[in-house]
């Protein structure tokens, strides 16, 4: 019978199909384009594949084209007869995913890579923040994160891409040179590996390494295929470090080419929650943006968000319609929230609405209760510095320049490098 590049048993006779499926895991797994390309390939070599089609149904989901990506789920799901368990439940949980089913889907990883852990495209489910356990919208998810991958990493050896998934849980949980050490490893297997260049890039933003933090990824980004799932938020780290050190021609190139809409070829949640950051970001530093950017930015979240139940995407909705002065799309956000993390978006939604307004003790009112469960909303520390920031500018606007030093200190150290914010702006 033959096997996958991790050992696990194909219900197909295709060596063909085979290859082809290993070069879509290969290619999907290292964050590059073209990896649907090869799982129809799979396919093509052998229709009755349905770990085939499985995979093709993920790699559309990632490419934006969700009915492609159903379609293809709910086929391979007719042509299982005969195949094994293991490949049975790989489709099940992938039925569960793009039925919107994500604690079931969640809970199903779970028991499957206990007894399956080398079933790579099943246990990848879980194992980023944009994940199952990244949007779960528990306290403490990264620290299950962590769990969860330091779980797994043994059965894997000195495969690049889950010490890559390792490495990210480490820097998520404070283990910043463990992440860095790591990371290094995972990239000298395979450079091209976009998750190792990612989470580099977060763990030397975590440690302060602005300048060859940006030459790294300026360098790395130059052979990456625009296409490419995280081509759009890597640019979104290098326009973060740009603003940082006060290159603004480069940081406004970058988002209009690569980040913002328009420009991006990414998923609408990464173009949506770049955007709102890195323009609210510059705002708090002093650089003036043009209120065209947010008005464009509004109507672009109203079209590909136009209900909640994504908080963290929610959240950055909710910027965006306050910051462009959209007062009934917002008002939406704030009285329908739900999702993992409902209860926290009300509340940062209405403090968008008061620091548009200067009701600078509302806004305070509105965050405070929330700064204790941020990780509850998703997305990466880097990520959730958005409304570290916000809060600390809050307490500037309202004289407490101690208080706001001493939360940025206390709770995000890295940030006391940033450019600084002032309450005469």
């Amino acid at each position: 019978m033959l096997t996958d590049h991790y050992d696990n048993p194909l219900s197909t006779t295709s060596q063909a199909a085979r290859d082809h499926y290993d070069q879509g895991v290969h290619l999907f797994l290292g964050g590059h384009y073209a990896a649907a390309e090869a799982f129809e390939n799979a396919i093509a070599a052998d229709p009755q594949f349905a770990l085939g089609h499985a995979a093709l149904a993920r790699a559309l989901m990632m490419s934006g084209n969700m009915a492609g990506a159903k379609a293809s789920i709910q086929h391979a799901a007719t042509l299982t007869t005969g195949i094994s368990s293991r490949e049975i439940a790989h489709v099940e949980i992938l039925g569960l995913l793009l039925s919107g089913k994500p604690v079931q889907a969640r809970t199903a990883v779970w028991s499957h890579v206990t007894d399956h852990p080398r079933d790579a495209l099943v246990a990848q489910l879980c194992s980023n923040v944009f994940g199952l356990i990244g949007f779960s919208g528990k306290v403490g998810r990264e620290a299950e994160l962590l769990a969860y991958t330091t779980m797994l990493l043994p059965h894997y050896g000195d495969d690049w891409w889950m010490m890559s998934m390792q490495a990210l849980s480490l820097c998520e949980t404070g283990q910043t040179d463990a992440s860095l050490a790591l990371m290094e490893k995972s990239l000298q297997i395979n450079p091209r590996n976009a998750n190792a260049s990612h989470f580099k890039s977060h763990a030397q933003y975590e440690a302060g390494e602005t300048n060859a933090g940006r030459r790294y990824l300026t360098d790395w980004l130059a052979d990456y295929d625009d296409r490419s799932v995280l081509f759009g938020h890597l640019n979104w780290h290098a326009a973060l470090w740009a603003l940082e050190q006060g290159d603004e021609a480069a940081m406004w190139h970058t988002i209009d080419c690569h980040v913002g809409p328009g420009g991006a070829k990414g998923l609408p949640i990464n173009v949506l929650t770049d955007t709102a950051a890195i323009l609210h970001r510059a705002q708090l530093a002093g650089v003036t943006v043009d209120p065209q950017r947010w008005k464009t930015l509004s109507d672009y979240a109203a079209t590909y968000f136009p209900e909640t139940g994504q908080s963290f995407a929610d959240i950055h909705a909710a910027l965006s319609h306050a910051m462009a002065g959209e007062g009934a799309r917002l008002a939406h956000i704030a009285e329908t929230a739900k999702g993992y993390a409902g209860d926290l978006v009300k509340p940062v939604a209405t403090a968008w609405r008061h620091i548009v307004d200067g009701n600078w003790q509302e806004a305070l009112s509105d965050l405070t209760p929330v700064m204790a469960e941020t990780e509850r909303l998703g997305g990466s520390r880097a990520q959730r510095d958005l409304l570290e920031l916000t809060y600390a500018n809050v307490l500037l606007m309202l004289g407490k320049t101690d208080e706001a030093s001493r939360s940025l200190r206390t709770r995000r150290a890295v940030l006391a490098k940033v450019p600084q914010m002032s309450a005469d702006r």
